[in-house]
């Protein structure tokens, strides 16, 4: 156990040391594996496949602030749906725009969590969007994991009326409003839509609340409840909203979820319970009452052993 917990302290020593890299590496490969999965479901455009192009926009990713990041993706995917038909484009564009209002006005610092959340859903495991968002995220972290299942099912309207890019889908101007209604009611009203972005926004805020308690193993109680509340959630709204979801797919998705949270709380809350104090002091005003539990370090060194070497 002591070499894993040298490892999560080198990592977090190198982390530290290079970070003004290593985020722009991060941001670099997100925005490259989004452009990947966005050609190769709803790759309408030509121009935008090319992998010269995608690479570009990546780079230029790579050094934009998050936000500016998602915008871009945005458009990105409505000039996509633009070739599929002026109808899609229109529609996904006031979506994005409703979404943007609502995500800059309550979490605007979550960026990553509407990249990552469609990502999640392509790879089949959308559930570890929130256990990944309540652990490093803000009260509000829901709202950025719900705008990236909107974007996600947007997408996914795209997709699956494909075979109606030039046919019914482009319509003359005389049957543009019967034209705008299909696409409004294909992309809004969608039950299972509604559903995912009500569960995942759920579960990450009672991840959120629940981590925060004075507890001990509070992360650990957070990722049990949350998950538990998350499948709960999921099964009782299926009934509810007459919504066909595979239940095994998902307990494994929020078993890997649960997972992925118990390796999020090692790099990000390893303590020592065991040697908890509850320390009191006071100033001229106050008497302070603190309870006090000490990180884990570890002993081993690798700049020891390789200088020993």
């Amino acid at each position: 156990m002591d070499i894993l917990y040298s490892v999560k302290e080198e990592i977090a020593r190198i982390y530290s040391r290079y970070e003004s890299y290593i985020v722009p590496v991060l941001k670099f490969i997100l925005l490259l594996v989004t452009q990947i999965f966005i050609s190769a479901n709803i790759g309408f455009m030509t121009k935008l496949k090319n992998p010269a192009i995608i690479l570009v926009v990546s780079l230029l990713g790579a050094f934009l602030p998050m936000n500016a990041s998602v915008i871009l993706v945005v458009l990105i995917v409505v000039a996509h749906l633009y070739e599929l038909s002026l109808e899609c484009a229109v529609i996904a564009l006031c979506v994005f725009l409703i979404m943007f209002v609502i995500y800059f006005r309550f979490s605007p610092k979550d960026s990553a969590a509407v990249l990552l959340t469609p990502i999640f859903f392509y790879l089949k495991v959308p559930y570890v969007a929130p256990v990944v968002m309540g652990l490093s995220g803000s009260p509000f972290s829901g709202v950025s994991v719900a705008c990236g299942v909107v974007l996600y099912y947007v997408m996914d309207y795209g997709k699956k009326n494909a075979d109606k890019a030039g046919t019914e889908m482009s319509l003359e101007v005389a049957q543009a409003m019967a034209g705008f209604k299909e696409v409004i009611d294909g992309m809004l009203k969608n039950d299972e839509m509604l559903l995912m972005a009500v569960v995942l926004a759920l579960t990450t805020l009672v991840i959120y609340v629940a981590k925060r308690l004075e507890l001990e193993y509070a992360w650990k109680i957070a990722i049990v409840a949350g998950s538990v509340i998350e499948l709960v959630s999921l099964v009782g709204g299926s009934f509810v909203l007459d919504v066909k979801i595979s239940v095994g797919l998902a307990i494994v998705g929020i078993i890997l979820g649960i997972i992925v949270g118990l390796v999020m709380e090692f790099f990000m809350f390893c303590v020592d319970f065991s040697k908890a104090q509850n320390l009191q002091f006071q100033d001229d005003e106050y008497y302070y009452y603190v309870r006090a539990i000490p990180k884990v370090y570890t002993d081993i060194n690798f700049d020891d052993d390789e200088d020993e070497e």
